[in-house]
């Protein structure tokens, strides 16, 4: 059996003009049996549909904020960089790869991304509407806060843990959570940490980082295997 192949959603550099990618993304992937790739930035229909085929799944990787437009709010002062053309090109990916149910990890952005083009909605800062620090300073391998894993989910099925320690990096979060998603994980503050899509075959995203861990943490080892199992 061949190793899948994994589409990976690019980060944005405006001031340089360039696509970009953390290499954690790439090796967490090539180390545990799949061939990564980074995805272009690209809005054609007919792109979008071959990668989606070529691709045995994807992963909305970190990285700029989501345009609060979005989710019908304006952007305020707290809100940071955005990419509107990045923000594009995940919703017509996101509904094509959920038409051919193909798997789907979100890490951070990537969740925030997932729960919006499903109809939710975001805090634009933790910091300023709920008082909440879940940014830390690097390095990014090390444990920032616990997360409560939730019974009879995807995550407590992979992880058979009840809690976890979690590495973070974030200021915004899930705010009203998608109809079509469902909760796996809380942090102890109660910000929304993992959520997951019960009616298909692998939607799962965490807030927090597996890809900056997962040499010496084994929750985050056994999620991104997880992904890529589905993958085959």
């Amino acid at each position: 059996m061949k190793n899948p192949i994994i589409g990976i959603v690019p980060l944005y550099d405006e001031y340089r003009d360039s696509y970009w990618m953390l290499p954690g993304y790439m090796t967490c992937l090539e180390d545990n049996g799949a061939v990564p790739i980074m995805l272009p930035l690209t809005t054609n229909d007919k792109t979008i549909d071959e990668l989606v085929d070529i691709c045995d799944g994807f992963l909305f990787s970190g990285g700029h904020d989501v345009n609060p437009r979005l989710y019908n709010e304006k952007k305020n002062a707290d809100c940071q960089n955005i990419c509107i053309k990045r923000d594009e090109m995940e919703k017509i990916l996101f509904n094509k790869v959920i038409e051919k149910d193909k798997p789907i990890l979100g890490i951070c952005r990537g969740l925030q991304i997932i729960n919006v083009l499903l109809g939710g909605n975001l805090y634009q800062d933790l910091g300023n509407e709920l008082g909440i620090l879940h940014k830390q300073k690097p390095p990014y391998d090390k444990s920032f806060h616990k997360v409560d894993i939730i019974k009879d989910t995807p995550l407590y099925d992979i992880l058979n843990k009840d809690k976890i320690d979690v590495n973070s990096c974030h200021h915004q979060a899930v705010k009203e959570l998608s109809n079509r998603l469902k909760v796996m994980a809380v942090s102890e503050d109660k910000v929304i940490e993992g959520v997951y899509m019960k009616d298909k075959k692998f939607v799962l995203a965490v807030q927090w980082h597996p890809e900056c861990n997962y040499k010496k943490e084994e929750t985050s080892v056994k999620i991104i295997k997880e992904f890529i199992n589905k993958c085959k």
